[in-house]
């Protein structure tokens, strides 16, 4: 551990002293002001990133941020020549080129810079939507930029979410955030039901050409649902705004028979707005791993357990969203959208089970067979309605969101046993068969208005309701050993309803005083979760009922000074819920494993979480710093507890640990050091603790680990360029164990054709097929080291096509203003 943490500090030093070093440089006096307001309804456009370029050299001279108000300032700027912009993600990139700078130049006041939205009404010669910015800063998110990854191309929201800052995920698709699970995963902004809600399953069918941005919410304010112990992620879908009648077409073809495509369309005048996207991923995925088992009883047959495992998993999905957004008046706009997606998953595992004695001489030998048979559909219907009023910023929203899914999985397991206590066997078969079938339905319905207070003051409030309906059932059948016999398993049959429920009240209240800013918040909900289980014990069939209920107060504060410069200083607390999801509370098996059963717990209580984060960001020249010291208690954690029975199975169940505690320092950062150069970098430095639970022998634990990620993006020559990412995470103290450490390397080009239209890229991703997740847990019981893999190194090549008309105006211009006007830009 100290080798460990000597090799980090100075990873860290260097990477602060390099910011420090670009940023040393002689500025003059002048400066630049201006306020940014979007066109249509006069409100200021918070958080937007406003860059200066030096025309002869092509650098960046100086980057800024608008504040809480839309204002923003570029102080001890140089003389020269300077093109500026500002840009902001949905909004058309602004440009004032011939920027003259000389030593007697005092302050220039651009006064109101009006940003058309991608959305409004307003038709001009030039309306297609900017390159947005690689990150967007708010005040509690963080908005990443996505279309622009080369090497996620042609993969899954799995694959590209790895390409986010702060973000990770395992090779399950389970997802993390700054090296914590407990992430509430949001697809534009609302749970999902593909797969009945299973985040792996989710990002595994959409595909990333699909995706606009993710927004990163690491210590959400009391607007945003309370749920998620470690933060929000939200994938927003490409929802194709441009004026006119624009779309696209993606096709990808990728080794191990891995196919996307993708397509896009968009029309949009001054009274609608009509979009509509399909995404198909055919999926290939081979792996395998194995798992070793050490019996520390003695009255046990087998001391050892060596299980070797084979896989290969096919995933089929079609994603496809529609919508249109019909503007009733200037002010008030009326939207329905609806969403498909039904997917397919063939898994095959082949496992070779090896169980040894003492003397290490053969107590049972066998071959099994695992076939799962995976398949289901989801719909969603939204109806959104949004009110401006005449005072800026005063805005009324209402929405209503119903959602339906179905999720089934056919299981067969087959095992021929060959050699039992010594005895070699000739085809002892025998087969199991599990089939699960759910049915879970949402409703939506939520509210919001915010109301200006004074010349820097904001209320908001809202109300939502999240009524959650589930109908999952079990039957399972086993064929009798070398025998025809088909007998149910009654140990296995279960019926399993629940309703979840949350209605919630917000209220926040922010404002801004000179360069000082402050929002404060506060949330109540009032939460349930009804279950009722039906099954056999001891062969007769039983019922019982669970309820979890709690009404609990969610506050958060904000507190945000600007210094000199472009400093920004933030500190902020909230107060969480990670509520236990209604599969997290059935108590029956999957018994997948044949020696590692996975099980529910009926009586498992919400995590209560109270977060702490002090953030500070930085715009140089060269380089965008933003970094994060945070602080997150969590009480009745819940972690999946190993136990093992007298038969040697080791069960796993989700149960209450008394607490935990995760503190940490994030850093990310992106250098631009020459005009074909960038890289952007995320170091996440963290301390978990675990307090000890004598109920289930779990001892006080702690330790340090850290997780780091580099993009590189370099421009070879004209429409050419190469992005190379690697990641490491480093080993990691869990409540029963360590997680070993991992890394991985992943690189692309691509090619743009000379008419803007077209691209060309290639990707591979894990260049050197390392990454395996391992982990080493102990128990009184057992000793388990474990790795798995499920993916390797995969190469795809991918054809983009954008088409369509951006205006609705045939103007003519100059040729001197066409060749000085750019495609993807607007002037003021």
């Amino acid at each position: 551990m100290r080798l460990l943490q000597s090799r980090t500090i100075p990873f860290i030093l260097l990477f602060i002293s390099l910011s420090l070093s670009l940023f040393a440089q002689n500025g003059g006096k002048a400066k630049i002001t201006g306020v940014l307001k979007d066109a249509k309804t006069q409100e200021t456009i918070p958080f937007a990133t406003a860059v200066l370029i030096n025309k002869s050299t092509g650098k960046n001279a100086k980057v800024s941020q608008t504040d809480v108000n839309g204002a923003f300032t570029m102080a001890d700027l140089p003389a020269g020549t300077f093109t500026f912009k500002i840009s902001y993600v949905g909004y058309q990139t602004m440009v004032r080129d011939n920027v003259n700078i000389t030593a007697s130049t005092g302050t220039l006041n651009f006064g109101d810079i009006k940003m058309n939205s991608a959305k409004g009404n307003i038709l001009s010669e030039v309306t297609v939507t900017g390159q947005k910015s690689g990150m967007q800063m708010g005040i509690d998110k963080k908005i990443f930029s996505v279309d622009q990854s080369v090497i996620s191309e042609g993969g899954s929201a799995g694959d590209l979410l790895q390409n986010v800052p702060s973000v990770s995920t395992d090779m399950d698709g389970n997802v993390s955030l700054r090296g914590s699970t407990g992430v509430k995963v949001l697809i534009d902004g609302k749970p999902s039901l593909i797969a009945g809600g299973n985040v792996a399953q989710i990002l595994q069918s959409i595909p990333a050409s699909s995706i606009e941005s993710v927004e990163v919410i690491t210590n959400p304010s009391a607007k945003y649902d309370a749920e998620g112990q470690s933060g929000i992620i939200n994938i927003v879908l490409k929802k194709n705004t441009k004026l006119g009648l624009n779309g696209s077409v993606a096709l990808t073809a990728g080794n191990r028979d891995n196919y996307n495509a993708n397509t896009n369309l968009s029309f949009q005048n001054s009274k609608i707005n009509l979009y509509g996207n399909y995404g198909y991923r055919y999926g290939n995925r081979v792996g395998g791993g194995y798992q070793d088992i050490f019996y520390k009883s003695d009255s046990l047959p087998a001391k050892y357990l060596y299980q070797n495992t084979v896989s290969n998993s096919l995933d089929k999905g079609h994603n496809a969203k529609a919508g249109i957004d019909y503007y009733l008046a200037p002010k008030s706009v009326l939207s329905f959208s609806g969403g498909f997606n039904s997917r397919e998953n063939e898994r095959n595992d082949q496992l070779d089970i090896r169980q040894l004695g003492k003397t290490r001489a053969p107590v049972e030998l066998s071959n099994r067979k695992n076939t799962t048979e995976g398949y289901g559909s989801s719909y969603d219907l939204n109806l959104d309605y949004v009110q401006k009023f005449s005072k800026p910023k005063e805005e009324l929203t209402f929405n209503f969101g119903y959602s339906h899914g179905t999720n089934n999985s056919d299981q067969f397991y087959s095992t021929t046993t060959t050699n039992r206590n010594g005895v070699e066997m000739n085809e002892n078969l025998s087969l199991q068969r599990v089939y699960n079938t759910g049915d879970n339905t949402n409703y939506n319905i939520q509210t919001d208005y915010s109301l200006p207070v004074g010349k820097a003051g904001k209320v908001e409030a809202g109300y939502r309701s999240q009524i959650r309906l589930g109908n999952n059932n079990q039957f399972a059948d086993a064929l009798l050993t070398n025998t025809g016999v088909v007998v149910r398993n009654n140990s296995l049959i279960n019926d399993f309803d629940s309703k979840d429920q949350v209605h919630a009240l917000y209220l926040n209240y922010q404002n801004q005083i000179k360069d000082f800013g402050y929002q404060l918040g506060l949330r109540a909900e009032d939460a349930r979760l009804d279950t009722h289980l039906e099954g056999y014990t001891n062969n007769v069939l039983t019922g019982s009922d669970g309820n979890i209920h709690y009404k609990r107060l969610y506050p958060s504060v904000f507190l945000t000074q600007k210094l000199k410069g472009d400093n920004q200083l933030q500190l902020s607390y909230t107060r969480r819920v990670n509520r236990p999801r209604p599969w997290d509370t059935n108590p029956f098996l999957d018994v997948s494993e044949p020696y590692n059963y996975r099980g529910g717990n009926p009586n498992l209580l919400p995590e209560d979480v109270h977060s702490f984060e002090l953030g500070y960001s930085k715009y140089w020249k060269k380089v965008t710093l933003t970094s994060s010291l945070y602080y997150r208690r969590t009480n009745d954690v819940i972690q999946r507890v190993r136990t093992t029975a007298i038969s040697g199975i080791t069960t796993s169940t989700p149960q209450n640990l008394s607490n935990q505690i995760n503190s940490g320092l994030e850093l990310i950062g992106r250098f631009d050091l020459i005009k074909a150069l960038n890289f952007t970098t995320n170091v996440n430095l963290y301390q978990a603790k675990f307090a000890g639970d004598s109920r289930f022998n779990i001892a006080s634990s702690s330790g340090f680990s850290w997780n780091a990620n580099l993009t590189g993006n370099l421009t070879v020559v004209k429409n050419v360029s190469l992005q190379v990412r690697g990641d490491y995470r480093a080993p990691e103290v869990m409540a029963q164990g360590k997680r070993n450490a991992m890394y991985g390397i992943d690189g692309g080009a691509k090619y743009d054709f000379p008419n803007k239209k077209a691209s060309l890229s290639f990707n591979v991703r894990d260049v050197f097929n390392t990454r395996r997740w391992s982990m080493t847990t102990e128990d009184n019981f057992t000793i388990v080291d474990f790795q798995r893999q499920m993916q390797g190194t995969m190469g795809s090549l991918t054809f983009s096509y954008r088409f369509g008309k951006t205006t609705f105006t045939a103007a003519k211009k100059k040729k001197d203003d066409q060749q000085d006007n750019r495609p993807d830009e607007g002037s003021f």
